[in-house]
Formats: structure tokens, C-alpha cells, sequence
């Protein structure tokens, strides 16, 4: 199938073209960092505006670059959530309209299963793709959630952040130290200066018998420290830092793969981005029996492409099956059932 795929969860625009659910044709971004960098964070009502924007630009661009047009499509589809409601209905609604005018099928997809199956599509490098089942870890400024990756389709939660997602941590901890927005891409430049084991910061949650995270407190320890020690070391700061939040990320990703007895540790989001974490990761996973596998990193943020898997195998169901697959904007989508929910022995995650 050749289908065109559009992303608009949060501040990017994406459109891409994708054969069979692994072959990129194209893949067309329209960033709006410098849009939400002065006011340190995204503005929901500047990037629903901007998705309107920019929304039939990139479609054009992916287009042309595959050297395809709309007529050529199989199908359509465009993420339906979890991300922001105002941004997510631009995609949806333009991307349905598109499949109307041409009468072919469309499907809204989850954008955390699009993390999770990034992996699979094909790469010029040839880098590795998993087996199922694998263990997989979303990592991103909204989310920190831990799969058991059966297959397209199938995920079991295992656990997640019971406050700010990694990333969100590294926008905070950034803004604490007059960093720029996003935070994540200036702490890993800094700490590439300085001592990781400079500062001991704690590893929160590492002793609890479950695979939850938690960074809330670690962001407030990097506050007291840089309060308690005014002449601090920049770099030293953010290399204890980073260090802290790859530590717990791999500690409690090889945890989870050792009770579910698989091979292949996939990490995805944009923090799997950090070099920090794609250097530890490797060396880690390796000494404890298991392959750390990334997808390229133009894959790890916010993308239209990264759907491609998940896109193809969803429109190739029956139409019966497209009434249990969400087409409209959803911000809380879930993915998966978590350990707790199956057991019934705690209250559900938020």
C-alpha cells in the first residue's frame, strides 16, 4: 500500500509518504520550535494556529518529494491522540476530508504506538530491528511509559511516570539554569563538558518493586543543589543530571526485560535522541544479555514516517474493524493495559 500519513499531536507538522508501512518516500517537518521558544514551553492555541498553517505545505512537500500525488494514495491516516486537542483536529480533519474526496479509507492512529514500532521501517544505515516480542520505552517531554511489545497491536504497560515525563524534566531543569527551550538538546551539548559524577543525584523509584518512574524529585534536588551551591559548575550540573535520568531509564528497562524474558530493548521518543543515553544504553543492555536498538533519530521526534507501520497495518483490516479505531481527537489516548489494571490491585494509572 502506498499510503500519506500526517502528524500534528503537539508543534510539529508532518506529512509523509510511506510504502507498505517500512518505505519512506518522504518525510516533510515543519518545526515550530522557534514559534514556542520565548515563552519556554508549547502554547496550545499558537500550535493548533500554526498546524493550520503549515498543514497543506508540508502535504505538498511530501507529495513532490515522493513524486506521487493524492490520487496515487491507498490510504490515509493521521494521528488521533494522545497530544493536544486544537492541534490534533487539524490533522484529523483535513486528512479524513482528503480521504473522502478521493474515496479512500482513513484511520486514526495512536501516536505512542507509532514510538513504540518506529524501529521497524527501513533504514540506509540497515540498523537493527527487533524481534517480537520486544521490550519497549517511550521517552518523550509527555510521556515515560514502559511496554511489552507483542506485536502491531499488541502492548501490555508495564509501567509510567507517576508525574513529569523525562523529558518535561529536562525542559524544567533547563529553565532552572537559564537554559533555552527545548531543554533536552541544550543539557546534552553542556554535559558532554562536564563530570557525571560530580554531583550525586538521587535515582528515584529504583528500589520500588514495580517499573514506574518518577523525576519530580529529582528535578527538586537539582534545585536545592544549584540554591545550596551558588557558584556551581554548569556543566557539572547537567552532566549529574542527564546522568541520573539515563541511569534510571536503563536500570528499569533491563529490569523489565529480565521478567519478560526477551532480547531486543527498543528506546524511542525524542530524549532517545540523548547521546548520553545512546552510548550507556548500548554498553549496558550488551553486559546484561540484551540489544539496545534505536531508530534513527530523525525518527525519534514528532513524525509523520515513524506512523508508517502502524498506518499500514490498520488500513489493511476490513472496514468493520475501523469502528473500533479511534478517528477523532482524543488528548488522554490510551495504549495498552497495565500491569496494575490487570491485577485490580491498585487504582489505574492517571
Amino acid at each position: 500500500m502506498l499510503n500519506l500519513v500526517i502528524e500534528s499531536s503537539c508543534d510539529e507538522t508532518s506529512a509523509a509518504v510511506v510504502l507498505n508501512g517500512v518505505t519512506i518516500l518522504s518525510n516533510a517537518v515543519a518545526s515550530q520550535i522557534p514559534v514556542h521558544q520565548r515563552y519556554g514551553g508549547v502554547v496550545p492555541e499558537l500550535a493548533s494556529r500554526n498546524h493550520i498553517r503549515d498543514i497543506h505545505k508540508v502535504i505538498d512537500e511530501a507529495l513532490k518529494n515522493a513524486g506521487h500525488t493524492l490520487n496515487d494514495m491507498d490510504g490515509f491516516a493521521a494521528t488521533a491522540g494522545p497530544g493536544l486537542v486544537g492541534s490534533l483536529i487539524v490533522g484529523i480533519e483535513t486528512t479524513r476530508t482528503l480521504a473522502m474526496m478521493f474515496n479512500k479509507p482513513f484511520v486514526g492512529l495512536n501516536h505512542l504506538e507509532g514510538h513504540l514500532t518506529a524501529v521497524l521501517i527501513e533504514d540506509k544505515n540497515d540498523i537493527p530491528r527487533p524481534s517480537f516480542p520486544y521490550l519497549g520505552i517511550i521517552v518523550s517531554g509527555g510521556h515515560t511509559d514502559l511496554y511489552h511489545v507483542i506485536g502491531i497491536g499488541e502492548y501490555e504497560l508495564l509501567g509510567r511516570t507517576r508525574d513529569d515525563a523525562a523529558g518535561e524534566a529536562f525542559d524544567k531543569v533547563a529553565k532552572m539554569l537559564g537554559l533555552s527551550y527545548p531543554g533536552g538538546i541544550e543539557i546534552d551539548a553542556l554535559a558532554k563538558k562536564g563530570n557525571p559524577e560530580a554531583i550525586k543525584f538521587p535515582r528515584p523509584m529504583w528500589t520500588r518493586k514495580n517499573f514506574d518512574f518518577s523525576f519530580s524529585g529529582l528535578k527538586t534536588a537539582v534545585l536545592n543543589y544549584t540554591k545550596d551551591h551558588p557558584d556551581f559548575i554548569l556543566e557539572d550540573v547537567c552532566a549529574s543530571f542527564q546522568e541520573a535520568v539515563v541511569d534510571i531509564l536503563i536500570m528499569k528497562s533491563i529490569a523489565a526485560a529480565k521478567v519478560k524474558r526477551v532480547d531486543d530493548i527498543v528506546f524511542s521518543g525524542g530524549v532517545a535522541c540523548n547521546s548520553r543515553l545512546r552510548a550507556l544504553a548500548k554498553i549496558r543492555c550488551e553486559k546484561a544479555g540484551f540489544n539496545a536498538l534505536f531508530a534513527p533519530i530523525e525518527l525519534c521526534t514528532d513524525n509523520a514516517a515513524m506512523l508508517g507501520p502502524i498506518a499500514e497495518h490498520y488500513l489493511k483490516k476490513a472496514p468493520s474493524y475501523f469502528e473500533n479505531i479511534p478517528t477523532n481527537a482524543q488528548s488522554n489516548m490510551h495504549l495498552g493495559q497495565s500491569l496494575r489494571e490487570a491485577s485490580g490491585s491498585e487504582s489505574k494509572h492517571r
